[in-house]
């Protein structure tokens, strides 16, 4: 890796587009490099784990909205259109990326990666899949494309932190999406470079879209970054350029944005003919929640199963869970947002409350995308007398092992320490999630097909769950009309139970 300095440049400071930060993304994104074969294993692995998550999200409301949406504008003229999740028309790619990045997103049930700044890198594969599909690149073309998307956005999140200055994550999926296509287009480094600059301006927005009531806005943040990207590398690929420097410019990103004048990053990139591997340090969700609750359902299941009386709330005084910063203060009792503790929460706030997580995955000894998250069962009288007795505290050490660079010392659990009103204090602590290539149960390829398998039941028929899963461990060697096999059809359409809601499209 070779790391590039980078920091704001003043109007009569001129900066070399060589040395700008877009500019060394796109050289990154415009050299041909094979990837290595458990590089391509793990794309495959994320490509069935979208499908899996979209599979299960086919029905609800953000979804169905967005595929009429995309369902509105019909194939452009540059190529034959891309598909979209549960829907027999193919749209014009930047609407299926839009269309399909919702549906991926919605049950926040993909993959992620934490560091200086948080990302869901699964998030670049359906900008990349629908031009892939619209252009009829090959499956190899298509794998080179997600592993570049992988590599700039998991080295952006190691870099510069966004949620310090309230911006949302998403800033840095606009520039790796649309590198990503430059990869899969075989454009060349200036190319890329508008486009990256030109992605990133258009990506950048505040987090109160994951703050406070949870919106339905928070699936489509990353939906709008891949559809803008598609429509930057449009514009660069016809001559037009983008804000410059955008990263370092007096009045640019870093400056307006984040740091300040005075600020400055270290950015580590690959180096010429280097492998892109970043893919590997990324890690899926067994269960449908923000990553950072991933660890805290396993341990909570384990301890409801082997201390049953921690299930009521008669027996228990307090439960606080030290963690991280970021933990605490983005889904605990550090965010200070009463939401989270409100049983008439909507769903996208619940799967960011932990204190809300832990009362249920004690109670339940499980956790279940769909009835773990029912009014219901977030109403229940003896769920939130619980739930109302969590809260996190923050703890310098989880806190250094959340950022750790040592894969051995990274860590997004905690210690949980319960106090009965018997004068009791349980205590127990978690690193990592089960499903972490470090904790308990790694997910491999068998897990990533178990969990396709499990969110499809009911809502594909079995021949079309083999078909789907046929093709995508075929994806390196797809030739380009096989590209429109990487899309599911389900037993029963969901929007044709749904009464069709207008708007200007």
């Amino acid at each position: 890796m070779i790391t590039h300095h980078v920091r704001v440049h003043r109007s009569d400071e001129p900066l070399p587009r060589e040395r700008q930060l877009a500019w060394r993304i796109a050289e990154v994104a415009a050299e041909r490099v094979e990837p290595t074969p458990d590089v391509v294993d793990m794309v495959v692995n994320r490509v069935i784990d979208n499908a899996a998550v979209a599979t299960a999200s086919l029905g609800r409301a953000p979804v169905l909205a967005a595929r009429a949406q995309a369902e509105a504008h019909a194939p452009s003229s540059g190529g034959d259109g891309a598909t979209v999740f549960g829907s027999p028309h193919r749209t014009s790619p930047e609407w299926a990326a839009w269309a399909n990045g919702v549906a991926v997103r919605e049950l926040d049930y993909h993959d992620t990666f934490l560091a200086a700044e948080y990302s869901h890198p699964g998030d670049n594969i359906p900008p990349l899949v629908a031009v892939a599909q619209h252009v009829g690149a090959s499956g190899a073309e298509l794998v080179r494309g997600i592993v570049t998307g992988y590599e700039i956005q998991v080295d952006l999140a190691k870099a510069i932190s966004l949620h310090a200055h309230k911006i949302d994550h998403v800033a840095h999926l606009g520039p790796s999406a649309a590198a990503g296509l430059g990869t899969l287009l075989g454009l060349d480094a200036g190319t890329i470079a508008q486009a990256v600059a030109q992605a990133l301006h258009t990506t950048t927005a505040t987090r109160q879209s994951r703050k406070g009531e949870i919106s339905t806005w928070k699936a489509y943040a990353p939906a709008f970054a891949g559809k803008a990207a598609i429509e930057a590398v449009d514009r660069a690929m016809r001559g037009q350029t983008s804000p410059s420097p955008v990263y370092e410019g007096e009045d640019g990103v870093i400056a307006w944005l984040l740091d300040g004048p005075s600020g400055a990053y270290d950015v580590a990139l690959p180096a010429r003919g280097e492998p892109r591997t970043a893919i590997l340090d990324t890690y899926t969700k067994e269960h449908s929640a923000e990553y950072q609750a991933q660890a805290w359902i396993d341990l909570a299941r384990r301890l409801g199963r082997e201390r049953p009386e921690l299930r009521d709330p008669a027996n228990v005084e307090r439960i606080v869970l030290h963690t991280s910063h970021h933990t605490h203060h983005v889904i605990g009792s550090g965010a200070g947002d009463p939401q989270k503790y409100d049983p008439g929460a909507s769903r996208e706030t619940l799967d960011h409350s932990i204190p809300y997580i832990v009362a249920v995955a004690l109670q339940d000894g499980a956790w279940h995308h769909v009835a773990s998250y029912e009014p219901s069962r977030a109403a229940r009288p003896d769920t939130v007398a619980l739930w109302r007795k969590v809260t996190t505290a923050e703890d310098p050490e989880w806190t250094r092992r959340y950022h750790a660079s040592d894969p051995a010392e990274k860590a997004f659990g905690g210690r949980a320490e319960i106090v009965l009103t018997s004068g009791e204090t349980v205590t127990a602590e978690i690193a990592v999630a089960d499903a972490h290539p470090l904790g308990a149960r790694p997910f491999a390829r068998a897990d990533y097909v178990r969990k396709f398998r499990t969110l499809a039941d009911g809502v594909l028929a079995d021949a079309e769950v083999e078909r789907f899963l046929d093709v995508a461990s075929r994806l390196p060697d797809l030739r380009p009309d096989e590209l429109a096999g990487l899309t599911v059809t389900p037993l029963v359409d969901p929007a044709a139970s749904v009464p069709a809601t207008r708007g200007i499209f």
